[in-house]
């Protein structure tokens, strides 16, 4: 996982948007993989209030999410996180592709996710322990498509091909799934705004379309 040190700092207009959508996918992907330590909380206690992109429509989840991260510790978040995404044997939530779009893990959904990522590149990382679908890995990929220097795969076709396939079909079943959950709390907000940042991707690849 790439640092995102510069995530709550956000460049501002044109290619600032860009790499605003790059650092909110990292910072997604940081927060989904694992609970916020101390160096991210500190970030938190300091950020901007303000929407990381323009438009209302991230404001209040985006509020929400620095007041809830201000609020917890990284005890209090670790055990959240543990509760939530770990636990012994089966999960309370789970945070991979192939179980929202199957029912079950690696399926053919990650068959399939392994297949492009193939065509774009990409392999996995076999230090880690999870699969390619996790929800934190397929954030990595769309920040690497938006701002990686490879043109011929980094660019806005490929994005939106990638997000249609493998985020769009099951990200906010994953939000549902946090959101309902009663031990929820600083992920819940982390659920609320990763669906309202989806959906704003979800806009602005529709408007690409027409």
């Amino acid at each position: 996982m790439s640092e995102h040190t510069s995530a709550l700092g956000f460049a501002a207009a044109d290619d600032g948007e860009e790499l605003a959508r790059a650092e909110l996918y990292g910072l997604l992907a940081r927060l989904w993989m694992a609970a916020p330590d101390e160096a991210l909380l500190a970030q938190f206690r300091v950020a901007v209030t303000q929407a990381p992109q323009q438009g209302a429509f991230l404001e209040a989840p985006w509020g929400a999410l620095v007041a809830a991260m201000r609020a917890t510790s990284v005890d209090a978040a670790a055990a959240e996180y543990d509760a939530l995404f770990q636990g012994v044997g089966k999960p309370e939530v789970f945070l991979y592709g192939s179980f929202y779009l199957s029912g079950f893990l690696n399926e053919r959904p990650l068959a399939a996710l392994r297949d492009e990522l193939a065509a774009l590149g990409l392999a996995r990382d076999e230090t880690r322990g999870e699969t390619e679908d996790h929800i934190a890995a397929v954030c990595e990929v769309m920040r690497y498509l938006i701002a990686g220097d490879d043109a011929a795969v980094c660019n806005l076709e490929r994005q939106r091909r990638f997000f249609r396939a493998q985020l769009q079909p099951w990200g906010e079943k994953l939000c549902d799934a946090v959101q309902a959950h009663p031990r929820a709390q600083l992920y819940a907000a982390l659920a609320a705004f990763t669906r309202a940042f989806l959906q704003v991707e979800t806009q602005g690849f529709d408007l690409l379309e027409q």
